[in-house]
């Protein structure tokens, strides 16, 4: 199977993803957006980013773990031992979804067709974790969507989509 990669991520304005293992600010229609791209496809993540799930797997995806520990099975998951045998294990048709962490966005943005983006327009100066540089040259804007902050979103935030040219 010819697998179609893409990434999706919420980045502030620095291109910080994350501080502590944790998201760096609660949007939900950033969750939202996320649940309804990645429903129905396989979505591949690291360890850390797969602990960092209250409820475990998320449902109605393939949830695909890639760990260096040979040791490592948790339920409801499957386990890969690198990223070609993540895409390898991909079964759910349509693209894939690269969904974290930083280690893992920074191994596959040479593999990505495409990027969904929420750029959250603030800057979270204890962020720890940082997605890729983006060469604005190798990407164009399929789609973009602005959202000003409101009672559930506490920051502006916009919805892109760029797709490798």
């Amino acid at each position: 199977m010819d697998t179609k990669l893409s990434a999706i991520v919420a980045i502030d304005a620095n291109g910080a993803i994350g501080r502590n293992g944790q998201l760096l600010c609660h949007l939900p229609a950033d969750l939202k957006h996320f649940k309804a791209i990645t429903t129905g496809h396989s979505i591949i993540m690291g360890r850390k980013t797969f602990e960092s799930f209250p409820r475990g797997p998320l449902p109605g995806r393939q949830n695909i773990v890639v760990t260096r520990n040979a040791h490592y099975r948790p339920q409801g998951v499957t386990v890969a031992h690198s990223i070609d045998q993540a895409i390898a294990l991909v079964e759910m048709p349509g693209e894939a979804f690269i969904i974290g962490g930083g280690t893992l966005y920074q191994a596959t943005i040479g593999l990505v067709s495409t990027l969904h983006l929420t750029r959250i327009e603030a800057a979270f100066a204890e962020a720890d974790t940082f997605f890729p540089h983006i060469d604005a040259a190798q990407w164009a804007v399929a789609s973009e969507e602005h959202h000003e902050a409101d009672e559930r979103n506490p920051y502006p935030y916009t919805f892109v989509t760029l797709c490798r040219k």
